[in-house]
């Protein structure tokens, strides 16, 4: 196979074929940001490997050092955190040249340092992803190693933007990143089941209630999003004077609803703090 890879320019190299490394692919090969062709992923599992040659029709390997050879534009490391420091053990020797690939990172909780002393020298950026971005609609936070150029913050955002928005942080508030929209989506499904519950609850039958609540979810966000009205308008057009919402509102405000949801994202950022120094 290494005849294959000679005859072809790989721009792009996956490390770690999950389902968040095979959302980004298939979405760059969709949109012809890379061909099928230009990309090498690289995959322990064989089952893993034989999927995305089948599905993808990329190059697959099981040697880590092979996609940093052959990767002219990209290297995205896209591995679960635990096994970082084994596979930057495994690319020790790797170093710095003029045509070294940008390295990008979706590992959560492994900062820019840690990247840096794996790959020295080498363009890093950090980037945290959402669950979302597996159906093109997440958003990412991305930030800057110290050998990074414009050129690089580009590619950056042409690769996230293929799965959702991309919005650029400095790396003290990534954890902060973390608890908003990192785990923002468990907080959004929770208040999901909640409000179908609350439909069960008042005689709705559950499958009417479940269509009801993400419906009404989805549809607030997009209207949000389209008429870009602040949240808080929103609320107010919605409640009439003595009517149905403000007494759900307030009951709400009883709850404290906001206050709670506020919490989440505070302890959450606090709690990637942790497993970041951990």
């Amino acid at each position: 196979m290494t005849n294959d890879y000679e005859r072809m320019t790989i721009k792009f190299g996956l490390i770690g074929g999950g389902v968040m490394g095979e959302a980004l692919l298939s979405r760059l090969i969709v949109r012809g940001i890379y061909q099928a062709s230009e990309v090498i992923v690289s995959e322990p599992q064989s089952s893993r490997q034989h999927f995305f040659q089948q599905q993808y029709e990329v190059a697959v390997t099981a040697d880590n050092h092979l996609v940093f050879e052959r990767a002219t534009e990209v290297v995205m490391l896209a591995v679960k955190p635990q096994v970082f420091s084994a596979i930057a053990q495994e690319l020790a020797e790797i170093t710095a040249t003029e045509h070294s690939p940008l390295v990008i990172s979706i590992l959560a909780g492994v900062p820019l340092n840690q990247l840096e002393a794996a790959f020295p020298q080498m363009p890093v950026i950090r980037a945290m992803p959402n669950t979302p971005a597996t159906v093109g609609a997440g958003v990412t936070a991305i930030c800057l190693g110290a050998y990074t150029n414009a050129k690089h913050q580009q590619i950056a955002q042409q690769i996230f933007s293929a799965v959702g928005e991309v919005v650029e942080v400095t790396e003290m508030l990534m954890d902060a990143v973390t608890g908003l929209s990192g785990s923002g989506p468990a907080y959004v499904a929770l208040m999901i089941e909640a409000l179908a519950d609350g439909g069960v609850a008042a005689g709705l039958p559950r499958a009417v209630a479940n269509q009801l609540a993400l419906q009404t979810v989805l549809g607030t966000a997009k209207l949000l999003q389209e008429s870009k009205l602040h949240p808080a308008e929103l609320k107010d057009r919605v409640t009439s004077p003595g009517g149905t919402t403000i007494a759900g509102v307030a009951q709400l405000e009883r709850a404290g609803f906001r206050s709670a949801l506020i919490e989440a994202v505070k302890v959450a950022a606090a709690r990637a703090q942790e497993l970041g120094k951990g």
